[in-house]
């Protein structure tokens, strides 16, 4: 929606990555791009029968284009789709720029807010800063509370980025204190070529191992943790819906402000250019993207994955970890997460946690073994 950000994140993959398309692209998105984007989507879903769709509004931040340009944009899609699809619609923000009265445009089009933050505190947001230097939190922390306060039905949650050189357990409780009904955690971009920060000795596997027990020994009853929800589902067989675990197909597609249309952002961390597929909604269906060899190699589950990680016992639910993080140059994505040993650690972590509380994981190795 906004290919520009108020903020300058010192650890942002986008602006601060190795891809620069971003620099030839308009900031806003012009009006006919937004028509024939919604169309797209309204082609996409009857064709293929969609009875959901998700629709993200993301950025840069996308509030500088305008609560109410998302809102109308938002209209739009609903307006097209077939009357028995439902469209799920949320903004990505670092809620900086929430106010009354831009929250009350949100809610009142069913726009669902997720925020973007570091950690609950003053200090895990250092490295949130604007073009100017300046610390970004005491707007961030008013406008995730405003949406907490005034339109809890809208706060979808916060999404935040492991920072290894935080207290695991400080991070998650300071969070809570912003009342969010869902946490997500991320692990940091990197890959064989650019590793990321303090990546050696598993200490991202060990904060997210530190984190899951708080949560589990609460019962999880104080938020929702996706990463661990979705862990656990796939340790139990069930299915999954994320591109971080699991062998579920890639799913999304992004159409950028001049309409182009790509891969997710994440692949932006690997080399310049990698998301993009040659495609335009002016001139494409979303199936061509379907169509497309880079898209086609992630339908293929299993198939498309290194060999260790097909013979690891573990696949199913690991399912070679996030896409982006594959990479190595001049080998392409075929190979192991760059966070493999990490992922095997919280993954046998949360079996044996499920075997301890009487459950029986469908897929587990012994705690702290390698496969």
């Amino acid at each position: 929606m906004h290919s520009r950000c108020n903020l300058a994140c010192t650890y942002c993959y986008v602006y601060e990555g190795p891809d620069r398309t971003w620099r030839s692209r308009p900031a806003t998105v012009a009006p006919e791009i937004l028509d024939s984007t919604a169309n797209r989507i309204a082609e996409h879903a009857r064709a293929h029968g969609l009875t959901d769709v998700s629709l993200v509004l993301h950025g840069g931040e996308p509030l500088l284009a305008g609560a109410e340009t998302l809102a109308r944009f938002t209209a739009l899609v609903r307006e097209r789709v077939p009357a028995d699809c439902t469209v799920h619609a949320v903004v990505q923000t670092n809620a900086t720029l929430l106010n009354p009265r831009r929250l009350a445009v949100l809610a009142e089009a069913g726009i669902r807010i997720g925020v973007s933050l570091d950690g609950g505190l003053a200090a895990h947001n250092a490295r949130r800063v604007d073009h100017a230097g300046r610390p970004s939190w005491p707007a961030a922390s008013r406008g995730a509370l405003l949406v907490a306060e005034q339109a809890p039905r809208a706060y979808l949650g916060v999404l935040t980025v492991v920072d290894v050189t935080l207290d695991p357990v400080e991070t998650y409780e300071s969070l809570l204190a912003l009342r969010p009904p869902a946490l997500d955690f991320l692990l940091p971009h990197g890959n064989w070529s650019a590793p990321p920060p303090h990546w050696a000795g598993g200490r991202h596997g060990e904060w997210l191992c530190a984190v899951f027990d708080r949560w589990w020994a609460a019962g999880r009853r104080e938020t929702r943790v996706r990463l661990f929800e979705e862990c656990v589902a796939l340790l139990l067989g069930l299915p999954s819906a994320t591109e971080s675990l699991g062998l579920a197909p890639f799913d999304a597609v992004v159409v950028e402000t001049d309409g182009s249309i790509e891969q997710v952002d994440s692949l932006k961390s690997a080399y310049d250019g990698a998301a993009r597929t040659g495609l335009h909604v002016l001139r494409h269906p979303f199936d061509e993207a379907l169509r497309h060899p880079a898209v086609a190699a992630r339908q293929a589950g299993a198939a498309a994955l290194s060999d260790q990680c097909r013979a690891c016992p573990l696949l199913t639910v690991c399912g070679g970890g996030q896409y982006a993080h594959r990479y190595r140059a001049g080998h392409g994505f075929r190979n192991p997460s760059v966070y493999c040993a990490d992922l095997q650690r919280l993954i046998r972590h949360v079996a044996a946690r499920l075997a301890a509380h009487g459950a029986a994981p469908a897929t587990a190795g012994r705690e702290g073994n390698a496969p």
